[in-house]
């Protein structure tokens, strides 16, 4: 019995040892695990100048795909294509436009060359290549200057959603956008003194029917709306009246998609119409059962037009 405890100790403390030994093995696999995961961590927030960051939605492995959302919202828009985008195989890249959402929202310039400045700015931070460009409404026409201002750098498409362009308001020589430029002004005005009455307003239009979204999804609308500054609101809202994109088009040169809804009560669809014969090769898809928000009101065909011409 003397020999044998020595024994049956020896045992026990080798098997003390080797169990010790596998937890600080698990424990430095899993602090370098952790580790890795962090240093592949994508950022979500890109300084594109001294104390102004914009707010990115990074998700997926992939061709990249960006899009650039419409006013007054933020990428938190475009919640319903996220998913279905990384599960096609694609990095998805929404950006949020100075003055919106999460972003930073400085005192200055809120024009389109501004906000492409700032697009190109996080696409060369990202080292984007060859992506698709898209943008909704206002987005869609900063998207549209983005690639004729910086010939397509770092885009090999361009998907237009119901964009305000190339002309938001009626000119002499320009009679297709549904509102005058002294109609737009009013809504200039009611930014300072009835912003959430300037939402509904919007609001009302946005949408084919009162039906054609949830309560939910309209709530969930309006929440992203009131995040953006009041200044940026009006700044862009000026922007969107008095800028004039058409000398944008011809030098459209890449492969363009152009969705647009019928009975869009915000952007006329003859808008749309006048941008797919002035861009060569474009291609317009109508859509029947939509207002303005195409991409929610009629959610399956919207993304499955976008992962069509991706596949392309």
């Amino acid at each position: 019995m003397k020999k044998t405890k020595p024994i049956i100790a020896a045992a026990v403390l080798s098997a003390l040892m080797f169990v010790s030994c596998t937890k600080t093995n698990k424990s430095e696999n899993q602090s370098q695990d952790a580790a890795q995961t962090t240093a592949q961590a994508r950022a979500e927030y890109i300084e594109v100048e001294p104390n102004v960051r914009l707010h990115v939605t990074d998700l997926g492995e992939g061709k990249p795909v960006v899009l650039i959302h419409g006013y007054p919202v933020s990428d938190a828009s475009w919640e319903y294509q996220y998913l279905p985008l990384i599960k096609a195989g694609y990095r998805v890249i929404g950006i949020t436009l100075r003055g919106f959402g999460q972003s930073d929202k400085p005192y200055g310039k809120y024009n389109y060359d501004q906000f492409a400045s700032d697009i190109k700015t996080v696409l060369d931070k990202l080292d984007i290549k060859d992506a698709t460009l898209g943008g909704h409404s206002m987005g869609g026409a900063i998207a549209l200057h983005y690639v004729a201002k910086y010939n397509a750098d770092h885009v090999s498409k361009l998907a237009l959603f119901a964009a305000a362009a190339p002309v938001h308001t009626k000119k002499p020589d320009y009679p297709y956008p549904l509102f005058t430029k002294e109609e737009i002004t009013k809504w200039v005005d009611l930014v300072s003194v009835d912003r959430p009455g300037l939402l509904n307003t919007i609001g009302e239009r946005f949408v084919l029917s009162p039906t054609s979204v949830s309560p939910g999804i309209g709530a969930w609308l309006g929440g992203i709306e009131m995040q953006s500054s009041a200044y940026a609101m009006e700044q862009a809202l000026i922007a969107l009246r008095d800028e004039d994109l058409r000398g944008d088009l011809p030098k459209i040169k890449i492969p363009t998609l152009i969705m647009q809804a019928k009975q869009d009560r915000i952007v006329a669809y003859a808008l749309a119409e006048q941008m797919n014969k002035a861009i060569k090769g474009s291609t317009l898809i109508p859509f029947e059962n939509s207002g303005h928000a195409l991409f929610l009101e009629e959610r399956d065909k919207f993304n499955a037009e976008l992962l069509k011409f991706l596949k392309q």
